[in-house]
């Protein structure tokens, strides 16, 4: 029988705390997968810089694959984390509680992830750091800064420093909260991780000014790193269907499209592992898939804008490469299942009201676009190389490289290795946040819903 109660503060850290005091078989499991994935992916690296980058599938006219087309997928992926903290804490949305860390984490390790790329992409990687970063080491051989090797990891590294600060920051509270119930090594090291909090007015107030103020600093550097991407393409005049104008908008739109998708993803596989519904609940799900509502059509604008213009053009260059990304086989298929699970399934779905309050169907709902989101960078980027019309007497098709698949599946294993240890030794919920909204949750509002009182099995 369900009998309505309050969660208390002991039973919010007991909750919440669990994960992190409390040793886990399947932490174990997922840890030993995730870190063999990893290790295959790390010695089909060391076979591709023994070999050299031949052993990839690119080749002339195709010079990008499967590599790159990862790397724009992570970058998009990290978006929407801080972009959706950033937004809601100045918004003060009230159901970004349970959210906001989980997408803050998202982005660090995504962003992380998709800054190896560049560097697994180029041979004799231990020569990179040199190329990316615009400085001398006095041999009077300066990197060419007009070139987009060297936009990437600035705009990259400030988002992901910044990200960082800003994840440690707002978690300062909870490893407290932490140093105060272990012992041993473990609270020596959260002891100094928490940097002498004790909880009183003024180191409230300084973390609160803090998280503000990152939060509006952040913002032009989320929307200037995809931008900064899209020009990867736009400077590529000899390129068919990458010389746009429209690039930086799409893609930042799409990124968050793809962004807050695994967002939803992440929280509910979080709600489904520790069985934490009564923190992670079905308005919630309900207010993301309304902002994915209308995140996705606004992306679905730009898609269609960017290809009513080749068609506008009339050029013919314009016309054959559209033709090769949805009328040539593999493009067509690929095309109308990028369609489908992008955009064309999820919004019907989405405006269905069962459907958003369900966790089940949004997890599925969410991996779709996903899949989606990273056919579309596929069909970008493969086609416009594939059938240049400056070159037509190179055209070529790409096949990736059991090297490049594998690289792939370990970028993922990368991630989720990234974010289970972090859920491990840290509240990927904000207990304080928690703690704060239950105190406001009878006269503050999710949405339309007011929030109920917590349901509990006794």
């Amino acid at each position: 029988m369900q009998q309505r109660v309050e969660l208390t503060e002991r039973e919010i850290n007991r909750d919440l705390l669990r994960p992190n005091l409390t040793l886990q078989l399947r932490f174990f499991v997922v840890v030993a997968v995730c870190g063999a994935i990893v290790a295959m992916a790390g010695g089909a690296l060391a076979y591709a810089i023994i070999k050299g980058v031949g052993v990839y599938g690119v080749n002339r006219p195709v010079m990008w694959g499967f590599i790159i087309v990862n790397f724009v997928f992570w970058v998009g992926i990290s978006h929407a984390g801080v972009m959706l903290s950033a937004i809601l804490r100045l918004a003060q949305a009230e159901w970004r509680r349970p959210a906001t860390r989980a997408a803050e984490v998202l982005t660090m390790f995504a962003l992380g992830t998709a800054a190896l790329h560049p560097v697994l992409h180029t041979g004799r990687q231990w020569r990179t750091l040199y190329w990316v970063f615009p400085y001398d080491f006095g041999r009077g051989i300066w990197p060419d800064i007009r070139s987009p090797f060297v936009w990437d990891p600035s705009a990259i590294f400030t988002y992901l420093s910044g990200t960082i600060m800003f994840v440690f920051i707002l978690l300062v509270p909870d490893i407290a909260v932490l140093r105060d119930r272990t012992t041993g090594i473990m609270n020596k090291v959260y002891t100094f991780a928490a940097l002498g909090w004790r909880g009183n007015a003024r180191q409230w107030q300084f973390q609160i000014i803090a998280g503000i103020l990152l939060s509006a600093l952040i913002l032009p550097v989320f929307v200037s790193v995809h931008s900064i991407v899209s020009w990867d393409f736009a400077v590529a005049i000899a390129v068919e269907g990458w010389h746009a104008t429209i690039f930086a908008p799409y893609f930042v739109i799409g990124a968050v499209h793809s962004g807050v998708a695994s967002v939803i993803t992440f929280l509910a596989v979080l709600r489904w592992v520790f069985r934490w519904e009564s923190y992670i609940r079905p308005e919630h799900f309900d207010a993301l898939a309304r902002l994915m509502v209308v995140v996705a059509t606004a992306w679905f604008y730009f898609l269609v804008v960017d290809f009513a213009m080749g068609f506008y053009t009339g050029e013919p260059a314009e016309i054959a490469l559209r033709y090769a990304q949805m009328g040539e086989w593999p493009g067509n298929m690929l095309f109308i299942i990028f369609m489908a699970t992008g955009y064309v399934l999820p919004i019907p779905l989405w405006l269905l009201k069962n459907v958003r309050q369900s966790p089940m169907m949004m997890f599925w709902s969410s991996l779709f676009v996903n899949i989606g989101m990273w056919l579309e960078r596929y069909i970008l980027i493969i086609p416009s190389l594939a059938k240049k019309q400056s070159l037509t007497f190179a055209w070529g098709h790409y096949a990736p490289s059991p090297i490049e698949v594998m690289l792939v599946i370990g970028s993922f294993a990368l991630v989720t290795l990234g974010l289970v240890t972090f859920c491990k030794f840290f509240p990927i919920i904000p207990i304080y946040d928690v703690k704060e909204g239950r105190a406001f949750e009878q006269h503050i509002r999710i949405g339309k819903v007011n929030v109920p009182a917590v349901f509990r099995e006794e």
